[in-house]
């Protein structure tokens, strides 16, 4: 069993950044794909960016078109922990962030639906204020 935990949300303003942490523990974190959800008031839970590794030197990193250029995902195994920095920052990124984790042997594919994760966090609040 996996448990994550979000950090790092909170109020900014339009341009800024934030950066959000994902701290896992309970399982073999390196096995895992991780991803970043965001939802909104009254929309569905959307992909925002996943990280794959395949076991060797390469980390696959997968992102929304509507996040693309502004976020980046990254990993620490050692850490058991994940990050997704978020630069230039608009109102419409305002949501609840989640991040979730699936087991991946290593494939290095991306993951974008919600259905395909096995473990989600609690939830962190992003407000972007224009």
């Amino acid at each position: 069993q996996v448990q994550l935990v979000e950090f790092g949300g909170g109020l900014v303003q339009a341009g800024g950044s934030l950066r959000l942490s994902c701290a896992a523990s309970g399982g073999t974190f390196s096995r895992y794909t991780m991803g970043w959800f965001r939802q909104a008031p009254g929309k569905e839970r959307e992909f925002v960016a996943c990280i794959s590794w395949n076991g060797g030197r390469s980390y696959y990193a997968y992102y929304a078109d509507s996040v693309k250029g502004r976020f980046t995902i990254s990993r620490d195994n050692a850490k058991n922990t994940m990050y997704l920095q978020m630069n230039s920052l608009k109102p419409e990124d305002t949501a609840v962030y989640y991040c979730a984790a699936v087991s991946d042997r290593y494939s290095g594919r991306n993951y974008p639906e919600p259905n395909e994760y096995e473990y989600w966090g609690q939830g962190t609040q992003v407000t972007v204020s224009s």
